[in-house]
């Protein structure tokens, strides 16, 4: 018997607002401050909406748009807070516990 393996891509399970909203607050909770992690979670829920469609709607250029959120990005606080408007998305801050 020969096990097929499929890569998980996250950008297809996340549909709705409320489903990326709660991918993107365990990311961040989950980071332990590591920029990178966060940025390639907003990365996944980008990919869910489209590149295409969020680079039209941010007015920044999909290729910048996918080198900000990789692994690898380290997306400035403006482009950060344009996709999550784009998305959809608020960003919140609380006390910490």
């Amino acid at each position: 018997m020969t096990t097929k393996l499929h890569e998980y891509d996250v950008a297809k399970h996340l549909r709705s607002r409320e489903e990326m909203a709660a991918y993107l607050e365990a990311a961040i909770a989950e980071s332990d401050g590591d920029a990178a992690f966060i940025a390639m979670a907003l990365g996944d829920i980008a990919r869910a909406k489209g590149m295409a469609e969020l680079s039209r709607e941010t007015g920044l250029g999909r290729e910048s748009l996918y080198k900000a959120l990789s692994a690898d990005g380290n997306p400035q606080l403006s482009t950060v807070l344009k996709v999550a408007k784009a998305l959809g998305l608020q960003l919140h801050i609380k006390p910490a516990a």
